[in-house]
């Protein structure tokens, strides 16, 4: 991972999975979740009841109040799993990673500051902060916006989470995420899912402005009541 973040400014592009539109080769990226609910936790998420009921309501509505097809933020494994890439870059005192997915950007910063205690503002991608563990990069993120969307399928999360994040890079193109998710308002315990992503040479980001020309919206039709 060293060799990826080193002293200088370094840049890499990442991608879970390939994108449909031909750019890249078709690559099935081996530690993706892939079950029902979006995660690889055996028996699905420890949801607490309330949570799990959202979940539903939301996957009735065919999640089409996912933030992601209304042009916002991305919640925090969609992000991770999307099929579009990503750019890390890293300088001494801070990571930022920069998605293409509705042109997102997350600082993590890396001069040791505690977390946020003066009653912050909660922001989409929260407050992030890295330190390294030998080759392992673990960032905290905290205060993020409440009633969020955690993956494509609704799992929602709240103002009380907390995110652990173990960035590892094993060899030269390979990058290991490692995400627990504490949050004792929406689930009974912590839980972890772990995936890989590859890197993507010679080639760069297009500029995604999600809002630009955005005519799917007024087509989205819920399921009728029963």
């Amino acid at each position: 991972m060293r060799r990826l973040f080193t002293a200088g400014v370094m840049l890499m592009v990442f991608a879970a999975v390939s994108s449909v539109s031909g750019q890249w080769p078709t690559y099935t990226v081996p530690g993706v979740p892939r079950t029902a609910d979006g995660t690889s936790v055996p028996g699905g998420l420890p949801l607490q009841p309330w949570a799990a009921a959202l979940k539903a309501e939301r996957m009735a509505a065919n999640s089409q109040d996912n933030p992601d097809a209304h042009c916002l933020p991305l919640g925090p494994m969609q992000l991770h799993t999307h099929v579009d890439p990503r750019r890390i870059v890293q300088t001494p005192q801070l990571v930022v990673i920069l998605y293409e997915a509705n042109y997102g950007l997350r600082q993590i910063y890396m001069d040791g500051r505690p977390a946020p205690n003066n009653d912050p503002q909660p922001w989409w991608y929260g407050y992030s902060r890295g330190r390294w563990e030998r080759d392992t990069l673990v960032v905290e993120t905290t205060n993020l916006r409440d009633g969020g969307w955690l993956d494509i399928n609704g799992s929602p999360f709240t103002d009380a989470v907390r995110l652990t994040e173990r960035f590892r890079r094993p060899n030269y193109g390979t990058l290991q995420i490692e995400v627990t998710v504490d949050d004792p308002k929406a689930y009974t315990k912590p839980w972890t899912v772990s995936l890989t992503q590859r890197i993507k040479v010679d080639t760069e980001m297009f500029e995604f402005i999600c809002n630009e020309n955005e005519k799917s919206s007024r087509h989205y039709v819920r399921p009728s009541p029963r």
